[in-house]
């Protein structure tokens, strides 16, 4: 069984279910293809070698190039309105024949018009925006420009989370996966336990998430120098969703101490959860919010972060000074992407979805002692599989099976902390589609139940 630290971001290519499904594969022209993958890049854990390979993609479906569709709930986040949105394509397709590069000297109408939508969209002052090409330089910018700001280089974040994979923001996250034989990272990193109520540290006193804010405030107290608190709103991985008093506290102490409150969003922000904005639950205004994935409307790499007009005082340093910093086509997929959920009520889809979700989850719960809990919120969901509901024993192993069934039966998704199947539908998934799923999730559970 490979190390319990190579699978809290997801699932690993590395164990033995998935040599068994490399086994599975008679297709020699896929078997090539897989191999050739393997021969001209690099190994990494969670990536290569690949589980299969693709040919096209459209609505919530995969394609691989044998004709086999997998729904997709993972997506790596980006999918939010669905691959190869027609909308979204059409608008990039108008802006290729215009302007499909823009130089950083120079601006360019769609990136100021989706600086607008941003701060538009943003509690409070919120409204200077940076852009990146991706999540992991948003996480870099924002802990730059939270220096600038507090004078203060040391941040609190969490353990098992996850910001990216460039060495700031490994040093920032808790994953072990990706800081392991890195040697020495950014200085003044303190983490603490993320807020929990089904298992963690201060779990079994019953007291629910509260004391993890406390503790929280602990640290900023005994430590000193904190700039920072990096913390996603509700964590995306493995689904944990803290409490309307969690938020209230930390966002309390962390205006007292003086220390900024940077919220990365990057897979859940854009009607994932519900609302636009994961933080709009709560009522919460951050200092920071950092952004990605699906801005891009699934097709165009595209990140930003959004801070407080206050925070404007950076101009003799480069946060970013990306070769993409401000391209068109990222912002007109953005642009595109609001649009669509706009005219679709999407967000109104998601709430309908949630409790159609939750019913149909806490069904399997009730039948399948397989499953210790079910957390969820809009169309993000977490199964916690078990071995025993009172010992809450990880079920690694049944949890590999139910993936691998539900791949077999064309059903895609994440394992997160060995334990926890992630469910991530695109937000434009029918009712159908669905019911399809959960059946195909239903059978493989009976199949891991009956697993010795």
């Amino acid at each position: 069984m490979a190390e319990a630290h190579n699978r809290t971001e997801g699932d690993i290519n590395l164990s033995s279910a998935r040599r068994e499904w490399y086994a599975l594969i008679s297709d020699p022209e896929t078997v090539s293809y897989l191999h050739e993958d393997e021969t001209h890049f690099l190994h990494q854990s969670l990536s290569t070698p690949c589980l299969d390979v693709l040919a096209s993609c459209d609505g919530i479906y995969l394609t691989d190039i044998q004709g086999k569709t997998y729904m997709d709930f993972h997506g790596n986040n980006v999918h939010q309105l669905g691959y190869r949105n027609p909308y979204i394509v059409e608008k990039l397709k108008e802006q290729l024949d215009i302007l499909p590069f823009s130089p950083r000297r120079y601006t360019n109408v769609p990136a100021i018009e989706l600086a607008k939508k941003l701060g538009s969209l943003m509690p409070g002052d919120l409204n200077r925006v940076l852009f990146a090409p991706g999540g992991t330089s948003a996480i870099s910018m924002a802990l730059k420009l939270a220096r600038v700001v507090t004078g203060k280089h040391k941040v609190i974040s969490l353990w098992d989370s996850f910001h990216g994979a460039s060495l700031d923001a490994i040093s920032a996250g808790g994953e072990l996966d990706f800081r392991k034989d890195m040697g020495p990272l950014m200085p003044g990193v303190e983490r603490i336990p993320p807020p929990m109520t089904y298992r963690g540290p201060f779990s079994a006193a019953g007291n629910g998430d509260l004391p993890y804010a406390d503790y929280l405030e602990y640290v900023i107290e005994k430590e000193g120098d904190i700039g920072a608190f990096l913390i996603e709103t509700i964590r995306n991985t493995d689904v944990q969703i803290p409490s309307q008093e969690y938020w209230q506290k930390v966002r309390h102490i962390c205006t007292k101490h003086n220390v900024l409150l940077i919220l990365d969003e990057i897979p859940i922000a854009f009607g994932r959860t519900g609302k636009m904005f994961a933080f709009e639950h709560y009522d919460l205004e951050p200092d920071i919010v950092c952004l990605g994935k699906g801005l891009g409307g699934g097709i165009m790499p595209m990140a930003a972060i959004v801070a407080r007009d206050s925070y404007n005082i950076a101009q003799n340093i480069s946060l970013g000074h990306f070769t993409h910093e401000k391209s068109p086509l990222g912002s007109v997929a953005a642009l595109a992407m609001f649009e669509y959920m706009e005219q679709n009520q999407i967000l109104e889809k998601v709430m309908q979805d949630e409790e159609f979700v939750r019913e149909e989850l806490n069904g399997l719960k009730a039948k399948f002692p397989l499953i210790g809990d079910v957390r969820g919120i809009g169309l993000l969901w977490g199964i916690e599989l078990v071995t025993n509901r009172e010992t809450k024993e990880k079920a690694v192993k049944q949890a590999e099976i139910v993936m691998y069934e539900c791949l077999k039966n064309g059903l895609s998704f994440k394992v997160s902390q060995g334990n926890v199947i992630q469910l991530s539908p695109p937000l434009i998934i029918t009712r159908g589609q669905l019911k399809e799923a959960l059946a195909i999730l239903e059978n493989a559970l009976k199949t891991a139940s009956g697993a010795v």
